[in-house]
């Protein structure tokens, strides 16, 4: 199936999602999800991950749920969850190596019926990640490294910014006085762009604009990947 863009009816219906947010309602219209969402989230992540492919040629595009693909029903059993049992946003991810994939540097993006959401780098931190950026970033060359790579990406004017820090103390090892320490406050480590929804409509238009970011943002990508070649199995 070649991708032609996601279905026009994809967004409403995630809209409808939004005000019938039960499995019960989700079970009869769901012939609508696979054809508006699943199928062509299928084609897309073919034809993207052949694009990727010459920017990583590790890149893993695997068009299966719970690879590159996300469940649509929410795990409503973890403390502090959501507690609607359907996702209203569809994401897709691109990661890289053999390394659990969310936890592995990756192309990111998903869209909700307001946004599509592009980022890059590993968005949070389990702890075998986060002990190897910190230790990582202890040595002031590569502090100093993503520190550019963060400003360089900005530096483009075209939007994309990085997410905020999620820690107030130093953790061992840093300190105020050291250059850069405050990258050693974030819980994850990505650049990210918000656009219009609508574009996900167009194919071209969809994997063109998406190529420009992730090439954009690939040396996060390749500084995280490095890092994340690090972790420590627990």
């Amino acid at each position: 199936m070649e991708f032609q863009g996601f279905h026009e009816k994809a967004l409403p219906f995630l809209k409808k999602i939004r005000v019938n947010n039960n499995k019960e309602w989700f079970v009869l219209h769901k012939h609508e999800y696979e054809e508006y969402i699943l199928n062509p989230s299928r084609a897309f992540v073919l034809e993207m991950g052949e694009h990727l492919q010459a920017l990583v040629p590790t890149i893993n595009a695997e068009p299966k749920i719970n690879k590159s693909l996300y469940r649509i029903y929410r795990d409503t059993r973890r403390m502090g969850a959501n507690k609607m049992p359907i996702k209203e946003r569809i994401g897709v991810i691109f990661w890289q190596g053999n390394i659990k994939r969310m936890q592995s540097s990756s192309f990111y993006m998903h869209f909700s019926a307001e946004e599509l959401y592009v980022a890059v780098g590993v968005r949070w931190f389990e702890k075998p990640m986060l002990d190897a950026f910190r230790e990582t970033i202890k040595d002031d060359i590569k502090r100093k490294e993503l520190w550019e790579i963060l400003t360089n990406i900005k530096s483009l004017g075209k939007g994309y910014t990085h997410l905020e820090k999620g820690y107030k103390r130093y953790p061992r090892g840093f300190s105020a006085d050291m250059e850069y320490a405050e990258l050693s406050l974030y819980k994850g480590m990505a650049t990210f762009k918000t656009l219009p929804a609508e574009i996900i409509t167009d194919g071209e238009r969809l994997i063109d604009t998406l190529y420009e970011i992730y090439e954009d943002m690939l040396p996060l990508q390749q500084f995280m990947y490095e890092v994340s070649l690090k972790v420590k199995d627990e």
